[in-house]
């Protein structure tokens, strides 16, 4: 077997490697960057997550599934927000406490509250209603409505930077 030349072969590793890259970060996994405050304490400025493209394809999207999707208003940004209404759910909040379907929606990770109301809507077919988990600090679905199905980039699961704050990110 004739040995190829070194430039040839760092030539066609390189290419190998831009394939995968690109098809990974297309169409398995992509990192975000988490620029504001509007999730904390479960996301803080700076962190960096790891979004699955991948799972949607597998599995429904799940109440308090954290997601990545192109802002509706501009789909030229991309925002992060946890679900808290599907489709056909009706969504209300009375003095920060949010209720779907009528009753009380009892959350088991970390937020903080407002003393926002929202009136009782109903979500609509293919559409989701998000909320940042800083509630009084973040632009999400009772300002400008809801994210269409279409949107949704992906599952965000895992915090990967700071090293200090690596882990799963509750739902």
């Amino acid at each position: 077997m004739k040995k190829k030349p070194f430039w040839r072969e760092t030539l066609e590793s390189l290419v190998i490697a831009l394939v995968l890259a690109f098809f990974v970060r297309t169409f398995l996994f992509q990192i975000f960057y988490i620029p504001s405050g509007s999730m904390e304490p479960t996301l803080m400025p700076g962190d960096r997550v790891l979004v699955s493209k991948i799972d949607y394809h597998f599995v429904p999207i799940q109440r308090f599934d954290v997601i990545v999707f192109r802002y509706p208003v501009d789909p030229s940004k991309d925002f992060i927000k946890r679900v808290i209404g599907l489709p056909g759910d009706v969504v209300e909040e009375k003095d920060g406490v949010f209720y779907v379907n009528g009753k009380k929606l009892v959350e088991n990770h970390p937020m903080y509250k407002d003393n926002f109301n929202y009136p009782p809507t109903k979500v609509p077919e293919n559409y989701y209603f998000v909320l940042g988990d800083n509630r009084g600090n973040s632009d999400d679905s009772r300002f400008w409505g809801f994210v269409p199905k279409e949107n949704i980039i992906g599952k965000a699961w895992l915090i990967i930077w700071p090293p200090g704050r690596i882990g799963l990110i509750p739902q």
